[in-house]
């Protein structure tokens, strides 16, 4: 008794030991980040504004400030909101310090393609104010170039080279594996759901014909927005930019330089001589003034841009709320980064709906997809939201299946031109593992019950037909109430629902041109039009939904708006984006009940 005495007391002592170890390095960056926060200046003249996206670029604030510390390191990850992001490029372009702006992209990681094209726009809003956009980077991938290319000289390193070659889809497929593992997996989707192409990978080997023509019809769908865009700010054809990419003809600087989607090949010291070009005087050390992207977003003022936490009262008078679906929808009522619970969405959506200084909604949409139940939940809310409160929905890289369930109630729906949307359909998949325990580890299970289904569905026993009937009704069912609400939703026959459902997905564009999209915009357009919607357009506030803080949480907060921001309390990384390559467990083990979900594994190579 006494060892177990000894060790419970060893144990105690090391968590204690390690909670205080944590606490202290805590406190060493609290430290260090106040003494930073002691030591920031007002932005000064003839400053620089440059755009690097060391900061991740997110959807929605986030839901755990400590995801933003890497404790190895001792250091802490910076992020913005799309929303902080854009105004404060909004800002500058109105900002007597701001000269100019440089893009000079170091992290092509840390933000998505959606996110990207909304970046883009606000850049060509500064542009128009008539102050300078340059880039200079070493060298350009398609992702950092299309950005780039709103620039009025684009620079590039002389040993440098720009990767041009359009844009590809892929899927990892996982029944070659399964086969191995004697796993079998029960697909169960309505025969109507073709393009349903989310289970493919756990009973094909390779797409399905119709899988690898939506895939097609995407990729050149979101290739085509691209060369659109920079053709109109380069002013060269789009017929050169996709031959280029067919025949990989863009390699070097010159090349770049040759079709004209370059303006100078030089060294970064360059910059310097293009700056003093535009006007920009150099301070007392003979350089240039500089700031990076997220340091003037912390400096910035912002005043129709209010952050509020939990379930605290609006303070404002005319407020326009923006809540977030960002990942993927499960089912509960938590808060957690990169998920959606469908019953915490209602609930903010309620919250949105009883109170009386909000006017408006904006529902910023990033997700796959997931639960059927959970997505019926937040449905329900948006419908009596929309009944009593415009609603306008942003759709961010991907509002799909159960991301488009939940935003067919609204108003209005905006996406982007890449955005991924429709998949309007409906999936159940059982896994079996029976033969996988039996002939490869040597257990077998055995029980008894009141009635053939007494044990319920099990990963350790074939279903029965009794069984496969039930959740062949229920998926039926499903999709039956998915398309009929998308036909509610957006004023449509159940037929013409019918004809863009099947599971199909489509780029904003072509969600547009379907009648599943209002209108092509992002963030800033839909705030706009709900603002315009509301009729509040001389006197309003925006309001970002961001989920209560822990005490821990509170008590890091503690130490001053400026740090939290640093901190990341306001801002969260949004950890990885909708199509990693291969997921950590594969979904055929984690999905529960009937899903919305579109395929998870998807990547986008651009």
């Amino acid at each position: 008794m006494s060892f177990f005495k000894s060790f419970a007391a060893s144990l105690l002592a090391w968590v204690i030991g390690v909670a205080v170890l944590i606490i202290g390095s805590v406190s060493v960056m609290v430290g260090a980040l106040l003494s930073m926060e002691s030591s920031q200046k007002p932005i000064e003249k003839n400053t620089i504004l440059y755009i690097d996206l060391n900061e991740a670029i997110i959807d929605s604030p986030l839901c755990s400030p400590l995801s933003t510390i890497d404790a190895a390191n001792l250091s802490v990850s910076e992020s913005l909101t799309l929303v902080k992001a854009l105004a404060a490029i909004d800002y500058a372009a109105t900002d007597p310090n701001i000269k100019g702006i440089c893009i000079s992209l170091v992290n092509k990681d840390n933000t998505n393609i959606a996110n990207l094209e909304e970046l883009r726009k606000a850049l060509l809003r500064f542009k128009s104010s008539g102050k300078f956009i340059v880039a200079y980077s070493n060298s350009y991938s398609q992702y950092e170039y299309y950005l780039s290319s709103v620039a009025d000289n684009i620079v590039l390193n002389p040993e440098g080279g720009l990767d041009w070659r359009g844009v590809g889809l892929s899927t990892i497929f996982y029944k070659g594996l399964l086969d191995k593992l004697d796993i079998e997996v029960v697909i169960f989707r309505p025969t109507v759901c073709k393009y349903k192409s989310a289970v493919e990978p756990y009973f094909l080997t390779k797409m399905s014909e119709a899988n690898r023509k939506q895939n097609e019809a995407l990729a050149n769908s979101i290739w085509n927005s691209i060369c659109d865009d920079i053709s109109e700010v380069r002013n060269i054809s789009k017929e050169m930019l996709m031959q280029s990419a067919r025949d990989m003809s863009i390699v070097f600087a010159e090349d770049a330089l040759r079709v004209g989607m370059i303006d100078a090949v030089a060294h970064e010291d360059y910059m310097n001589t293009l700056y003093d070009g535009y006007g920009v005087e150099r301070n007392d050390m003979g350089l240039h003034n500089t700031i990076t992207f997220g340091e003037y977003a912390s400096l910035i003022d912002c005043n129709t841009l209010t952050t509020s936490v939990g379930n605290e009262p609006y303070a404002m008078n005319s407020l326009v709320a923006i809540i977030y679906a960002d990942g993927q929808i499960v089912d509960g009522n938590l808060y957690e980064d990169n998920s959606v619970y469908g019953s915490r969405l209602a609930t903010e959506l309620r919250q949105a709906r009883l109170d009386e200084d909000t006017k408006a909604v904006v529902l910023r949409v990033n997700s796959p997809g997931g639960s059927a139940l959970a997505s019926e939940v937040a449905w329900r809310e948006m419908v009596l939201l929309q009944q009593v409160k415009p609603v306008v929905v942003s759709m961010g890289s991907m509002a799909a299946s159960g991301g488009y369930y939940i935003s067919a109630p609204a108003d209005y729906i905006f996406a982007d031109n890449t955005t991924l949307t429709g998949s309007i359909g409906v999936f159940g998949m059982i896994p079996n593992i029976n033969n996988f325990l039996r002939y490869r580890l040597g257990i077998t299970i055995d029980g008894v019950g009141t009635s053939p289904a007494a044990l319920g569905m099990s990963l350790l026993e074939p279903l029965s037909n009794e069984q496969k009937a039930f959740i062949t009704k229920g998926v039926d069912r499903v999709y039956t109430t998915f398309t009929s609400h998308v036909a509610e939703g957006r004023n449509m026959s159940i037929e013409e629902v019918y004809n863009v459902a099947e599971g199909r997905v489509w780029s904003g564009v072509m969600g547009k041109e379907c009648g599943l999209v209002d209108a092509i915009g992002g963030i800033n357009e839909a705030i706009g039009k709900a603002v315009e919607l509301a009729d509040i357009a001389n006197n309003y506030t925006i309001y970002e939904f961001v989920a209560p803080l822990t005490p821990f949480e509170e008590w890091l907060n503690s130490f001053g708006t400026q740090y939290a921001t640093l901190l990341g309390l306001d801002f969260n990384i949004y950890g990885k984006e909708l199509c990693s390559m291969i997921e950590e467990v594969p979904v055929v083990f984690t999905t529960q009940g009937i899903q919305t979900l579109h395929p998870g594994n998807l990547k986008i190579e651009f």
